[in-house]
């Protein structure tokens, strides 16, 4: 067990990530106190019988007292409302930083409601599974996966160091960004992917001719990982595209560009094309196992582990 990073950690929210952080931080002992808060009162009552975070307040002003690290696990909508809450509760030199997957609208949403003497560090951890809510958590979340996170121009390098080492800590990889080049990238890894996963799943359900029944009891690989995808929480992902909408439908126009090339090479039989433009995109998938980032594995390593 390491020395603890923060004093006293405030979670605002306690979906996946949060309930993840809580127990990735107790088990490494990374901080001498976590206390959590959300917005549903049931989530609060969940979070209690479950003994997530070592203190659950009825509001996100009192989980922020004396809090030298909060995080923002909200969806990014909310963001903005919540620091505006908490923004003059906040402890002077205290560390403000988020989970949300975009980052821009973020920094705009959040930045400005950030009292002077207290440090706004945006990030973004790349983990995650289809589940949500207080009990989806689990400590081995963020091993082996990446953190980004977004300091701003005139961040102090020694918050910015101390929010690196919590979640170096919780197991994860950590690398600094820009937030306008992080939600690009992000449109290609994540966010596009999402939407087609939705549309696929959503194709399958207009088509009429193929029962409900049929469509789970002859699931194959390739429609199950779609399904999985596409059960993420939807207010999360509402929320991302609507922040993020330029970098998204940059990616999704690309995407169409190369979907109608596919489309072309199946009807005119060029099965050189296809074979050729398979042929590199599993290398792609190689190269993502071989970085560790993933497993040949049918749960694609992400089976729950004990917290």
């Amino acid at each position: 067990m390491t020395a603890p990073v923060y004093d006293r950690v405030a979670l605002i929210g306690l979906g996946l990530i949060a309930s993840s952080m809580f127990w990735a931080i107790r088990k490494a002992g990374l901080a001498r106190e976590v206390v959590g808060t959300a917005r549903s009162a049931e989530t609060r009552r969940t979070a209690r019988e479950i003994g997530l975070c070592d203190r659950v307040t009825e509001t996100a002003t009192e989980a922020v007292e004396g809090a030298d690290l909060v995080v923002l696990a909200v969806p990014v909508g909310a963001m903005g409302a919540v620091a505006r809450e908490i923004g003059p509760h906040l402890a002077p030199g205290a560390t403000v930083t988020d989970v949300g997957s975009v980052k821009r609208a973020v920094v705009e949403a959040v930045a400005p409601q950030i009292p002077r003497g207290v440090h706004f560090i945006p990030g973004h951890p790349l983990a995650g599974t289809e589940h949500s809510g207080p009990r989806s958590g689990f400590a081995t979340l963020f091993r082996n996966r990446w953190c980004l996170l977004v300091p701003g121009p005139g961040t102090d390098p020694e918050a910015t160091a101390r929010l690196r080492a919590l979640w170096e800590g919780m197991g994860a990889s950590v690398e600094e960004m820009d937030a306008d080049h992080h939600d690009l990238v992000l449109a290609v890894t994540s966010h596009a992917p999402h939407l087609i996963a939705y549309t696929m799943v959503g194709v399958a359900d207009d088509l009429r001719r193929v029962t409900d029944s049929e469509v789970i009891k002859y699931s194959a690989a390739g429609f199950r990982d779609f399904t999985r995808i596409a059960a993420s929480d939807p207010t999360m992902w509402r929320d991302v595209f609507l922040t993020n909408r330029d970098a998204t439908l940059e990616i999704l126009g690309r995407f169409t560009e190369e979907l109608f090339a596919l489309q072309r090479a199946i009807r005119t039989g060029d099965g050189e094309m296809l074979f050729d433009y398979f042929t590199r995109t599993r290398a792609i998938r190689r190269g993502i196992i071989e970085a560790g980032q993933d497993t040949d594995a049918p749960d694609f390593g992400r089976a729950k582990a004990e917290a």
